[in-house]
């Protein structure tokens, strides 16, 4: 009997930048399902990261996924799915917060928007966008209310002190100057945009919601706007290198189905005692009352050697954790990793070592953030 053909793996998905990182030189990879850039030629990662870091650099985060969550009892259904409290939150206001198993553990972390009195926009890591929109539903009271509008959304990212000298050139609004975790209207080109001043970098910023129709006009035109301000386009690679300096958590690397938020070190985003609780209240309750037994830390080595997740971190010779994600930080220009450690070894000051290929490195616990980054430049 013949064997059947091989199944044809699914196409992987553009977005609607994918002409644009071409015709800029983007080195496209596949990530979480998408045709994605890691890094544009001529550039390279590390430039990229250091032009993030010294002025702005754009990122096409239009993978990621968004959820509308609206009508009466909005607030309700997601004060009672995400750890953070939303009831809290004004309308304009945002929040970081996960999505948790009945046992504790990470679904995925998410940034949590209140657009008005009934209506939130939940925006959610790409490759969990369909586990995230189907774990709401399965514990919402009321599920006519979730929407996956991830299809009518594109993101831009613009990070670095420059940010917001080159978002009031382009498309200007109230979210210029304001703190961190706001989102307000801005014009731009006869629509609206949503400009939230979040960002995953550690810079100062903005993520820019349009419509996919939105997204390669405003690209193009922040470039074109920023050639002074050293503006760059960012892939991938960079962005990843940027988080780490800064200690953030990226799903399925640092938070997974069976880490939780006091172990990850963002338990100040973790509420397990707010009026009613959430999905995983109660067993995260007693994680905060008895303490994790691992800690995220982050490392410096201090022998050469590039730290890669999944290498054993020693202690005395002995396997303790696993880095989950290291580089050469580009900043420090010396090899960083994060990895988990048993609580008692987490403080910082602590000497460990990582096995790099067979060799124990010198490492040494540091405290977060490792890299301190730069103030805001004024708008022009």
């Amino acid at each position: 009997m013949d064997s059947p053909p091989p199944a044809t793996p699914p196409a992987l998905q553009q977005t609607p930048l994918f002409d644009a990182h071409v015709r800029l030189g983007g080195q496209m990879v596949e990530f979480a399902g998408w045709h994605m850039p890691v890094q544009y030629q001529g550039r390279g990662l590390v430039a990229e990261h250091l032009a993030t870091r010294a002025a702005v650099g754009l990122f096409d985060v239009s993978h990621m996924g968004e959820i509308i969550v609206q009508g009466a009892g909005a607030e309700a259904e997601v004060n009672r799915l995400v750890s953070n409290d939303v009831s809290k939150l004004a309308e304009g206001d945002a929040c970081y917060a996960l999505l948790c198993h009945a046992h504790g553990g990470a679904v995925d972390d998410l940034y949590v928007y209140r657009l008005g009195a009934d209506r939130f926009l939940l925006v959610v890591n790409a490759s969990n966008a369909d586990k995230d929109f189907a774990h709401m539903l399965a514990h919402a009271t009321q599920p006519q209310l979730f929407a996956n509008r991830s299809c009518d959304f594109a993101q831009i990212a613009v990070q670095g002190p420059n940010a917001a000298r080159l978002l009031a050139r382009v498309a200007p609004g109230d979210a210029v100057g304001l703190p961190r975790n706001r989102i307000r209207v801005h014009g731009f080109g006869g629509g609206d945009l949503l400009v939230a001043t979040t960002g995953y970098t550690g810079e100062t910023g903005f993520e820019i919601y349009c419509a996919p129709s939105q997204a390669e006009p405003l690209w193009f035109a922040l470039l074109d706007a920023g050639g002074d301000l050293g503006v760059s386009p960012v892939g991938l690679g960079a962005r990843d290198t940027l988080r780490l300096e800064m200690g953030y958590p990226l799903y399925g690397h640092e938070l997974d189905d069976h880490t939780n938020g006091y172990e990850a070190r963002v338990g100040w985003a973790m509420r397990p005692k707010k009026t009613g609780g959430f999905v995983g209240s109660e067993p995260l309750a007693q994680v905060l009352a008895q303490g994790p037994a691992k800690k995220l830390v982050g490392l410096e080595l201090t022998d050469r050697g590039v730290p890669r997740a999944d290498y054993a971190v020693l202690h005395q010779g002995t396997a303790v954790g696993k880095v989950t994600s290291g580089t050469h930080s580009p900043s420090l220009k010396k090899p960083i990793a994060l990895a988990y450690v048993p609580s008692e070894l987490a403080a910082p000051g602590t000497q460990l070592a990582i096995d790099v290929r067979g060799q124990a490195k010198a490492a040494v616990v540091v405290p977060f953030p490792f890299v301190q980054p730069l103030p805001s430049n004024p708008v022009d």
